[in-house]
């Protein structure tokens, strides 16, 4: 090797030298906290763990020259659980971003967490908007979907379509509050009413006195703000009992998952909105099918969020050159979203990932083409419909 062969040689390993050694430990780890084996299982779970060794692998297994390791953690539905796995992650474990978190209260207190060790949380399973809202941080992103975009884009469809007398369903923890809250909120704003509502516990097993109050205020609609096994369970039983001859039924948070529990028997004509479906494009499909092969079932939009996330994320540190949080949040809002979920999105600054959503109607059996063919598109809300204004922000990052 000649002078200038040597030199040049030199001189790029003084230039890679640097980009490895800001790597906190030589090795990058996401963490993915979620229920791995209770009701919110099918619609994150394993799948989402799943999801993120997908995208580590489509990267390469390397960023910056170094090792990813996907570790995973079930947090039991239990903030106590939660919280103290996400610490022992941040402090002794040195997992650098935790993922997804199925159950907003868990969601929140973690958010805290990664607050209070200045490390990254990025939510896609998580529902509740105060995550981007007065319980916002510098460290945390909220990534699939939340309640607000969820309630608003599905309250108008169904109050334009003559749904103007409402009944909630809800579940007594913070989503459900949530999923009321914003949802009621578009109801009375655009004229329609809220007859009443009726909160039950998690991972209730028997709803017959609920529907019983919720057939009893004659109102045009049954909103469901539940989720898992619990909107499986409550939308069966209610299907039982005939409630949907005079009341039409709207999930606020409904998963392909959910409605493969269900059937569409029990469950075609129900109003949702997601941000992803396995069909809903020839990227998704080849994605969604690679991932049957290991799952053996289609993903849901919580997993396929975990999965554009992660390759968001290690791009982001690709591009920074370190795994530093403060610098990889903000290379990732510097960055586009590109990906088979969305098309030119960005992560605002108050942490809320702005994508457009898509307004689906339950297929019946008959219009089903076979498994997991269940849903009708039936509109498109632009990005900057589905998200709460910054106007209306109780985030304090936002600049007034």
């Amino acid at each position: 090797m000649g002078f200038w062969g040597a030199g040049l040689l030199a001189a790029a390993l003084a230039l890679a030298a640097p980009a490895r050694a800001q790597l906190s430990d030589n090795v990058v780890r996401i963490g993915v906290l979620n229920d791995q084996t209770g009701l919110f299982a099918d619609l994150a779970g394993p799948g989402s763990v799943e999801a993120a060794r997908m995208a580590v692998a489509d990267f390469g297994g390397q960023v910056l020259g170094r090792p990813i390791e996907v570790v995973a953690g079930d947090h039991q539905n239990k903030a106590d659980v939660g919280t103290a796995l996400a610490r022992r992650w941040y402090d002794q474990d040195r997992i650098d971003v935790i993922m997804d978190l199925p159950n907003s209260g868990i969601a929140l207190a973690v958010q805290q967490v990664a607050r209070e060790k200045q490390r990254l949380v990025i939510f896609s399973s998580a529902a509740v908007s105060d995550l981007t809202g007065k319980a916002c941080s510098p460290y945390g992103i909220h990534w699939a979907f939340d309640s607000y975009a969820l309630a608003t884009s599905t309250g108008n469809a169904v109050l334009r379509q003559g749904g103007d007398s409402w009944f909630f369903l809800t579940v007594d923890y913070a989503v459900g509050h949530a999923f009321e809250r914003d949802t009621g909120a578009v109801v009375r704003a655009n004229g329609g009413r809220v007859l009443g509502n009726v909160r039950h516990p998690l991972n209730t097993a028997d709803f017959s006195s609920f529907l019983l109050q919720a057939q009893a205020s004659r109102a045009k609609v049954i909103a469901f703000a539940n989720a898992g096994g619990d909107l499986s369970n409550s939308i069966k039983q209610a299907a039982s009992f005939g409630l949907f001859r005079s009341m039409t039924p709207v999930g606020i948070m409904v998963f392909l998952t959910d409605i493969h529990a269900i059937g569409l028997q029990d469950a075609q004509g129900l109003m949702l909105t997601e941000s992803f479906y396995w069909d809903m494009n020839e990227e998704a499909r080849a994605w969604s099918r690679r991932f049957f092969e290991t799952m053996k079932r289609m993903p849901t939009m919580p997993q396929a969020g975990i999965y554009t996330a992660t390759l968001h994320y290690l791009r982001a540190i690709q591009a920074a050159g370190t795994d530093d949080a403060e610098k990889v949040a903000a290379q990732m809002r510097a960055m586009p979203i590109n990906d088979f979920m969305t098309r030119e999105g960005r992560i605002r600054e108050d942490g809320r990932v702005l994508r457009d959503f898509t307004l689906f109607r339950v297929k019946s059996p008959a219009e089903s083409r076979g498994p997991w063919d269940y849903y009708q598109t039936v509109a498109t809300i632009p990005a900057e419909v589905a998200a709460r204004p910054l106007a209306e922000s109780e985030c304090a990052l936002v600049r007034r």
